[in-house]
């Protein structure tokens, strides 16, 4: 915004007095933000940094000492620099000791060899300097016109970004606060550069107010967030001081797209609202108005084809209640709803319980089955992997039906299959009921109380054995039986040693009072093994 002292030494006003350059010649590049005229010693208590400071020397002592003392309070305020005109008290140069003190504190040190009229060029200094902010408070103007038409317009982050890059003429990156990238331009530069070892690179850059330049990173860094919940960082590669321009380009655009998720976020949590109220519907008595409300909503039900869809968070362990979490589940949700407009799929989506995002497709009957949910798996995958919490899924498909009063058939089966298939470690795009064969069955049956009467003959003894001595024994079995009846197989995956491993299967045919040999016995028992886990992940009905 404010003219360099390079940029006022070229005035004309200034070139007429014969201005030469004595000390400091490096830092010609510093803002004058005021000129200030004083034939005083004692001037620097009257400063606020950054003057050109314009005088005659008139009143400025000849010894040493004073000369030095009075460059160093000036570079202690941090004045721009001073111009001294040699007609009055020097004729034809400085003192040695007032020029090396300007060079000790790198103060530019200028000397005016002809009369000059100080209150000529103080006109002309703060001429620039008004015309430079009447140009930035233009250029500013522009920026937050241009930013309020993207937020008005709904503008994705993409297109944020890249108006970033070409009115800053800057590198931008959209960072989450754990500092994965969500979108970045590169303003022509090369992405794989801009993006190596970002992490890394960006814990070390630490910021105290929202909007901050560290300059040993050359990073302009914006907070972005609103009402109080920030969740994210604007960053623009900004090699040297940024100019106001620049920062104000960077915080509007940080405001642009804090509104743009909560506008997005609010339009998608009534919409999966409504989803949400029709597909509770669906799975207990459908209303009669059940057509025409979801052709309201663009899902049209009369004459489709309707597949059943879930989507549920992956973990290799037993799904904590955090891992159930609405917040977890609304974030995969608006990544399904988004997938599926993205494949220009009609579908409701929503979460109507603590496990699963439900979705039920609605496919004109012409549609190739097949390859639309091969599209809209790989896209509900990807929507998925760019949410904050990037949290793996898996997906399960139901039959197709044809009717809205099969609805509920598909969407359990969905469901079951989702169960059946959240600790698969197939790389499957989705999971039909024949992908979880077993274990999908057992799922269908898993309230059965004939099931459980089964399961407890089987294990009943055995479970009671481990509760009593505090033994391990159903462990040991279940290693046994996913090793296919191999014992040295099991014995190095349950880590125990051949000789004691066997004698755990010994005692567990003692306890059970069968023979492990018998592969009807292994069988059933891990026929009921498999059922006591599905039991421990399935809600009762």
């Amino acid at each position: 915004m404010y003219p360099t002292v390079a940029e006022v030494l070229a005035l004309p006003v200034i070139r007429e007095g014969k201005p030469r350059v004595v000390a400091a010649h490096g830092a010609l590049d510093r803002r004058v933000r005021w000129v200030h005229v004083a034939e005083v010693a004692d001037l620097a208590h009257l400063l606020r940094g950054d003057e050109l400071v314009l005088t005659t020397g008139i009143a400025l002592p000849d010894e040493p000492d004073g000369l030095t003392r009075y460059v160093e309070e000036l570079a202690d305020v941090g004045v721009a620099g001073i111009v001294v005109e040699l007609l009055r008290h020097w004729s034809d140069r400085l003192p040695p000791a007032f020029v090396a003190a300007a060079e000790h504190r790198g103060v530019p040190l200028v000397t005016l060899s002809e009369e000059t009229r100080f209150v000529t060029v103080t006109e002309a200094v703060v001429g620039l300097i008004v015309d430079a902010q009447v140009a930035e408070l233009r250029a500013a103007e522009q920026v937050h016109e241009t930013f309020t038409a993207l937020t008005v317009a709904g503008a994705e982050p993409a297109e944020v970004l890249r108006e970033v890059a070409r009115t800053a003429g800057l590198p931008v990156v959209l960072e989450t606060l754990s500092h994965d990238v969500l979108a970045y331009d590169t303003a022509g530069g090369n992405p794989t550069e801009l993006l190596r070892d970002w992490a890394r690179r960006s814990r070390t850059v630490h910021v105290t107010d929202r909007t901050s330049y560290d300059a040993d990173s050359g990073w302009l860094v914006t907070v972005v967030g609103a009402r109080g919940n920030d969740w994210g960082r604007l960053v623009l590669l900004c090699p040297k001081e940024p100019q106001h321009r620049q920062v104000v380009v960077a915080e509007r655009a940080a405001s642009a797209l804090a509104v743009h998720r909560l506008v997005a976020r609010d339009r998608e949590s009534l919409e999966r609202h409504a989803h949400r109220t029709l597909l509770t519907e669906m799975l207990s008595t459908p209303g009669a108005d059940i057509n025409a409300r979801a052709a309201a909503l663009g899902v049209p039900l009369e004459h489709r084809r309707l597949v059943g869809v879930a989507v549920r968070p992956r973990t290799s362990v037993n799904p904590a209640p955090a891992m159930a979490t609405q917040e977890v589940l609304r974030d995969l949700a608006e990544a399904t709803a988004l997938a599926a407009r993205r494949t220009q799929t009609a579908a409701l989506v929503g979460v109507v319980d603590d496990t699963s995002v439900h979705a039920l497709l609605s496919l004109p009957p012409q549609a190739e089955i097949a390859n639309v949910l091969r599209k809209l798996t790989k896209e509900v995958h990807h929507a998925v992997g760019a949410t904050p919490r990037m949290v793996p899924v898996v997906i399960a498909v139901g039959t197709t039906v044809e009717r809205i009063t099969s609805a509920r058939r598909t969407l359990i089966e969905a469901a079951h299959v989702a169960d059946a298939a959240w600790k698969s470690t197939s790389d499957r795009l989705y999971h039909r009921l024949e992908d979880v064969r077993l274990r999908g069955l057992l799922h269908l049956l898993a309230n059965d109380e004939r099931v459980s009467a089964f399961t407890d003959r089987e294990l009943g003894p055995l479970l009671a054995r481990d509760a009593a001595h505090g033994s391990r024994l159903v462990d040991t079995l279940r290693h046994y039986c996913e090793q296919g009846g191999n014992k040295s197989a099991a014995a190095t995956a349950a880590h125990m040693s051949r000789t004691a491993y066997y004698q755990q299967l010994s005692r567990i045919e003692q306890v059970l009072g069968v023979s492990l040999e018998d592969p009807e016995s292994m069988l059933s028992l891990y026929v009921a093994l498999l059922t006591l886990d599905v039991q421990a992940h399935h809600p009762t009905e």
